[in-house]
């Protein structure tokens, strides 16, 4: 079947995603195709099977996806002979319900780009060290703070988690650096909504981190908070780029 200008310009966005990090990253390439006007409003996003297989994630994981894009009102689902998956009309720039000015792209890079560099360091350096009998007790307490906690309180906890594990890298200088950083990355997380199924995500690499750390592993320690930060990244760039 020969493709079609439109098949062309999706292609430039859509592409496979990391195993890691599939919910989010799906989630951003499709928001990026609703924002750069690629299906116009009211047009239909490819079918469930073709949008899968391009993005290489289970049908299972995009309607999760999709379900979200529905829930913020980026999108519409119909069923029926001519239904699927609808783009929607979205807030004019100088409408009231407009959404909140896109965040300067070199702002979003350094801010993610420096909190990658400083929390996959201070992964390593905890691991490559080996925490005290107390200063594990420490990061074991502020991972289970998170897994406890009411959805209004999580980003709080997520924080000091994260924070928690920068201080025990031993370094004041870098726990200054990182409270910096991490107070403008709150700001930006200030401005997108709590997703469930990420939340999960995160825990799930919340514990994978802590245990890397613990075993004093710091490969591992550095791979998967590289691939947290990822995870957050493609969340921000999704929806305020």
């Amino acid at each position: 079947m020969r493709s079609t200008p439109e098949d062309d310009r999706l292609a430039t966005v859509l592409r496979t995603v990391r195993a890691g990090n599939g919910f989010e990253e799906a989630l951003e390439q499709i928001l990026q195709i609703v924002r750069l006007g690629l299906v116009p409003e009211g047009g239909r996003l490819p079918a469930e099977r073709e949008l899968a297989e391009r993005l290489g994630i289970s049908r299972v994981t995009l309607r999760e996806v999709l379900k979200v894009l529905a829930e913020q009102g980026v999108v519409v689902s119909r069923r029926g002979r001519y239904g699927g998956t609808f783009v929607l009309p979205q807030p004019r720039t100088g409408d009231p319900a407009a959404a909140p000015a896109p965040v300067p792209t070199s702002d979003l890079v350094d801010t993610l780009r420096f909190r990658e560099v400083l929390e996959a360091g201070a992964a390593e350096l905890c691991a490559s060290r080996g925490l005290s009998a107390q200063e594990a007790a420490r990061l074991r307490g502020a991972l289970e703070a998170t897994g406890e906690a009411a959805l209004t309180d999580y980003r709080r906890l997520d924080t000091l988690l994260h924070l928690t594990l920068v201080e025990l890298a031993g370094s004041p200088s870098l726990t200054a650096q990182y409270a910096a950083v991490r107070a403008k990355l709150n700001e930006l997380l200030g401005r997108i909504p709590l997703l469930v199924r990420n939340l999960e995500h995160s825990q799930r690499q919340h514990a994978a981190l802590v245990a890397a750390v613990l075993e004093e592993d710091s490969d591992a320690a550095r791979a998967v908070a590289r691939e947290h930060c990822a995870g957050t990244a493609s969340l921000l760039w999704g929806f305020l780029a």
